[in-house]
């Protein structure tokens, strides 16, 4: 059962990114407030749940929140940056959306650039410890899923309806027949150094 607070007085906005660790598209985040004392037994780090619970979550979070926001960081600004930080600044910008204001955010992972005028908490596999970082984990990959989708529609052959933009066997394969596309992190290695993979 996750914790439903991470304090008794304080607004709080969960807060998690989607798709750091892809070749091809953005990073995505969301942040999140949920009512004090939410309950929701099924809601848990999206990477536990299937595609058609997390799609079901979804639309709970967005009805049951008090406020909620999700922002892109697209690849262009990935390579400018680099992840990490592009993965700060798409939680930035989800926090800059909320109304009401959060008085604490609850980040997932180890590290974070501090939000002006905001406190913030990092917490380790945060987004299976605490409903409201669950829900922006959820939100997060849901939107960007939805966006690789309709990426893979306009940039057939890479397989982004299926990996997202992950670095899967048939993605890299797409990148040597085809090349890369206006989507790919040009910063990242797209291509393993030994080509023993696809042999």
């Amino acid at each position: 059962m996750l914790a439903s607070s991470y304090t008794k007085d304080l607004v709080e906005a969960g807060c998690d990114e989607a798709g750091r660790g892809c070749l091809a598209g953005p990073v995505v985040a969301a942040a999140v407030i949920l009512p004090k004392g939410y309950t929701n037994d099924l809601l848990n780090d999206s990477k536990k749940l299937s595609a058609k619970k997390r799609d079901l979550l979804r639309k709970q979070i967005e009805q049951d929140a008090i406020t909620f926001a999700v922002a892109f960081v697209d690849n262009k600004e990935i390579d400018e940056v680099n992840i990490l930080n592009a993965s700060f600044l798409a939680m930035h910008r989800a926090v800059d959306q909320l109304n009401p204001k959060p008085e604490l955010l609850l980040i997932d992972g180890n590290r974070f650039k501090p939000y002006y005028g905001i406190k913030h908490e990092c917490i380790v596999k945060g987004d299976g410890k605490f409903l409201s970082i669950a829900a922006a984990s959820v939100l997060a990959k849901t939107y960007r899923d939805e966006y690789m989708v309709e990426l893979d529609a306009k940039n057939p052959g890479y397989g982004w309806a299926r990996n997202m933009g992950y670095p899967t066997q048939e993605h890299r394969k797409g990148i040597i027949q085809l090349g890369t596309t206006p989507y790919h992190r040009m910063s990242f290695q797209l291509l393993p150094t030994q080509m023993e993979l696809f042999t």
